[in-house]
């Protein structure tokens, strides 16, 4: 598992992270304090505080360069 922290500070933001996410078959979570959603869940993102950064574990073995290419738009340090 990979764990990076991502911005989603706009609604075309969330929109475009969900259509790039779903290209995977991999799983998804979101953490945000105590919740943790399916981050291709485009109404559980926005049950979410957007206002700051959010973690996001990638369940995966293979393809993580791959993933953290398509998702380097939306990754803070």
């Amino acid at each position: 598992m990979k764990t990076v922290h991502i911005s989603l500070n706009s609604i075309d933001k969330v929109k475009a992270f969900v259509n790039d996410i779903t290209k995977f078959d991999n799983d998804f979570d979101l953490v945000s304090g105590r919740y943790v959603i399916d981050a291709k869940s485009i109404m559980g993102i926005f049950s979410l505080d957007l206002s700051k950064p959010i973690e996001l574990n990638i369940h995966s073995e293979g393809n993580v360069d791959e993933i953290l290419s398509v998702l380097q738009p939306y990754i803070v340090d």
